[in-house]
């Protein structure tokens, strides 16, 4: 099954250009999920939740390019984590790649890195959507507790585990879903550093 995203600003010509690129690379309709709004850390994107949870074992997740599916590397490298575990396919400029497949494997293991195109597209997008949407955007609820290092390996084993879906960890730990991917990539880039020597 194809599972559409799409993250689009205020101009009603965004959202069509990109409703019409994901209907051109197959996704129906009724499967297309759209949040409105490109800049803000810290912005709920509903569409993103729906489509994430839409998404099971050998589906695949399509959005037109990677800097409409996240907001930072390290977003981008949870999201890409999560997929990955659950054996998704992800497609974006056109292509998709499989988790399981050694070229999508080498794709996937890039995603959780930081490169230039990303990030200027992330920059492009923000620039678009502009300070007046950062005003507007509002209705975030205070200050989320921070994780101490305990609860946030808890948090990634849990994840890891499969024991609870994204929605079900941000109760579990009284975060947004925003900050459970960002605690996993934090985690996540912990346990792949390599072990200090002090005789280097």
């Amino acid at each position: 099954m194809l599972i559409g995203y799409a993250r689009c600003s205020s101009s009603a010509d965004d959202e069509r250009d990109q409703r019409d690129q994901l209907r051109v690379l197959g996704v129906g309709d009724n499967s297309i999920h759209v949040d409105h709004g490109l800049t803000g850390t810290d912005r709920p994107r509903p569409a993103l939740t729906e489509a994430l949870t839409a998404v099971s074992a050998r589906d695949t997740l399509v959005v037109t390019s990677l800097d409409r599916l996240a907001r930072s590397v390290a977003d981008l490298s949870a999201i890409a984590t999560d997929l990955q575990a659950r054996d998704v396919l992800l497609m974006f400029d056109g292509t998709a790649h499989d988790p399981k497949e050694p070229i999508g494997r080498t794709v996937f293991a890039m995603l959780s890195t930081t490169f230039a195109e990303f990030e200027s597209g992330l920059i492009r997008l923000r620039t678009m959507e502009g300070n007046a949407r950062r005003k507007a955007a509002g209705g975030f609820a205070g200050r989320k507790p921070i994780l101490d290092p305990a609860q946030q390996s808890e948090l990634y084993d849990q994840h890891q585990r499969g024991e609870y879906s994204i929605a079900e960890l941000a109760k579990r730990f009284n975060l947004s879903q925003p900050g459970i991917y960002k605690y996993l990539a934090r985690e996540k880039t912990q346990r792949n550093a390599p072990p200090f020597s002090a005789d280097h």
